[in-house]
């Protein structure tokens, strides 16, 4: 009997992670990714922080694990402070100096993943159309399209795994009537390179401003809105902004909206109304911010089906605000690898419910106290307490912005230990 076969639908993080997770369990791969190529660059993936499991589970999957800390910068400061827009001045809110993150940027941590898998399993340019379910179950059809030729063909797998995204089509196919829902704001967000201006006067004045970057995670917050700054390798900056305004009408398969040079010209005029100086000299030097409209969606009551499984976006959509997105998708890749080892392929649907028993219970509490956290930090109405404002706010309620009050913080599977 040959090895158990998976399809990966979705060849981002998460499906990456799942083909690494997979593989180390003994079975066989193929991952179908619409896109042409491997991702050179990183137009709308920007940074993210890696908690410490996560990078624990990256460099098990590496053969050379060193590599992990040689792509990413230290997060070991979490900090909420204030600016008021009409002074500029700043003050901390609340700061934990123990958070134990890294900053990783999109594409080089997922050129780290990528370059760690055999040839030739993600199939580029590959367009999933459709499954099916053989008669008696026993195994999953997939049908895809090969973009450049248009020749549609047949994979024959015993599980299909749904990493395709928030926008999931599969999840859609079980859940025809779930939507997503929108936060009530959106995000600018880039990344600035300052390699060739590192001892400008605007990069020094924004280290006097900002004097842990390196180390630390800003949170900026202002009048119903804030910001996030940090540090990543090979100096660069990643910034996003968060802004309350009407639900915009996207078009296309995507969260990420064009912008023109007006829409720009007007948020760099809103950001020297809210911003420091400082900040906002690095705001206006990205050449191309991009706008990312925020969702996520209520928890689900199941994430598999039969021989179909839903990981990372695609099982449970999250806001970032507790940079829970891809840690969330590498741990459910690392559990559902181990719970298809320990029950094996003849006992699928026992690894299937207890991956689900494990995960969604932890990834129903994280969503929504992501959910709760930006509502809190956009200054938005909650059931519970009065908006938030940073200028009148006790010391109290700001340990309410911190990132270790998040749900299983620090807590391990226990099929991971």
């Amino acid at each position: 009997m040959g090895k158990p076969k998976a399809v990966i639908i979705g060849g981002s993080i998460g499906g990456i992670c799942s083909a690494h997770a997979l593989i180390r369990a003994g079975w066989e791969v193929v991952v179908l990714e619409k896109t042409p190529a491997p991702p050179s660059g990183s137009p709308t993936g920007a940074g993210l922080g890696l908690d410490p499991f996560s990078q624990q589970i990256i460099q098990s999957w590496l053969q050379q694990s060193h590599l992990l800390q040689q792509t990413i910068l230290p997060l070991t400061v979490d900090q909420n402070q204030a600016t008021d827009g009409e002074t500029k001045v700043s003050r901390t809110l609340a700061r934990d100096e123990h958070f134990n993150f890294r900053a990783a940027y999109w594409a080089d941590l997922y050129s780290l993943l990528y370059g760690a898998l055999p040839l030739d399993i993600v199939f580029w340019g590959y367009l999933f159309l459709s499954f099916s379910m053989y008669d008696d179950k026993s195994k999953v059809r997939v049908e895809t399209k090969v973009l450049q030729t248009g020749i549609t063909i047949d994979i024959v797998a015993d599980l299909l795994i749904a990493a395709d995204g928030c926008l999931s089509s599969i999840r859609q196919s079980f859940l025809p009537g779930l939507k997503l829902r929108y936060s009530g704001y959106c995000a600018w967000r880039g990344v600035l390179d300052f390699s060739d201006k590192k001892h400008s006067e605007a990069i020094i004045s924004l280290k006097k401003l900002y004097p842990d970057l390196g180390e630390c995670l800003y949170f900026d917050l202002s009048s119903r809105t804030h910001s996030v700054f940090y540090e990543l390798l090979n100096q660069r900056f990643n910034w996003i902004w968060y802004i309350n305004q009407p639900e915009p009408n996207l078009k296309g398969n995507s969260v990420t909206m064009k912008v023109n040079e007006n829409s720009i010209q007007n948020m760099h005029e809103e950001a020297e109304k809210t911003w420091a100086p400082e900040l906002v000299r690095v705001i206006k030097e990205i050449k191309e911010p991009f706008l990312n409209v925020i969702y996520d969606c209520d928890p689900l009551e199941q994430i598999f089906w039969d021989k179909v499984v839903l990981i990372g976006d695609a099982a449970h959509p999250t806001t970032p605000h507790g940079l829970r997105s891809t840690n969330m998708s590498i741990l459910d890749a690392a559990v559902l690898g181990k719970c298809l080892e320990k029950w094996g392929v003849e006992k699928l649907n026992s690894a299937l419910e207890e991956y689900q028993s494990i995960r969604l219970p932890v990834a129903t509490k994280q969503v929504l106290h992501s959910r709760r956290l930006g509502r809190i930090k956009q200054g938005l109405s909650l059931s519970d307490r009065l908006s938030f404002d940073p200028k009148t706010t006790s010391a109290e309620d700001c340990e309410e912005l911190q990132q270790k009050n998040m749900p299983y913080f620090n807590d391990i599977p226990s099929i991971l230990k």
